[in-house]
């Protein structure tokens, strides 16, 4: 295993750990909220539809990676099932250098945006908190997306099976 892909294991796993607490917090506020509309309650959390999609943000960035490592995502292959091993061998390589320049791309422009709402000091419109972090988080999860597509990529240009 190269030091590269020891790199996007340890971060992986990191931050596989950070959405799955995200996950219970998520599952615990949504349920919570629920809890409290019951009839004699009658009383919600004003913030938990902000905390939920905060938090959604965050699971789904910080898995993205791991579930390109496991190749848990959807693959469409009706056309490339056909063909030969050395031209999917090929088109896997192209694709994975289009995705991983498109995903750190927006892995950039999410910092970026998450700079301009820290030096803007904007806040969440319902807890008034400040959100920039949440939005850093995401822009980290798919900067270890695209590390992991970065090592697909040269993989499959060793024409090692990912």
């Amino acid at each position: 295993m190269s030091t590269l892909e020891k790199i996007s294991v340890f971060l992986n796993r990191i931050l596989l750990f950070l959405g799955s607490v995200a996950v219970l917090l998520l599952m615990s506020v949504a349920t919570a909220n629920a809890f409290l509309r019951i009839p004699f309650i009658k009383s919600t959390w004003r913030g938990a539809y902000e905390t939920v999609g905060f938090l959604g943000a965050i699971v789904i960035a910080f898995a993205l990676g791991y579930t390109q490592k496991r190749k848990d995502h959807i693959v469409v292959d009706i056309l490339t099932q056909r063909f030969p091993k050395h031209v999917n061998r090929v088109l896997d390589a192209i694709n994975y250098f289009i995705t991983t320049l498109f995903f750190a791309i927006v892995s950039w422009q999410v910092f970026v945006w998450g700079m301009k709402i820290s030096k803007s000091g904007e806040v969440s419109e319902t807890l008034k908190i400040v959100f920039h972090p949440i939005i850093y988080c995401v822009a980290l999860g798919f900067a270890v997306f695209s590390l992991a597509l970065i090592i697909d990529f040269l993989k499959s240009l060793k024409g090692k099976e990912n």
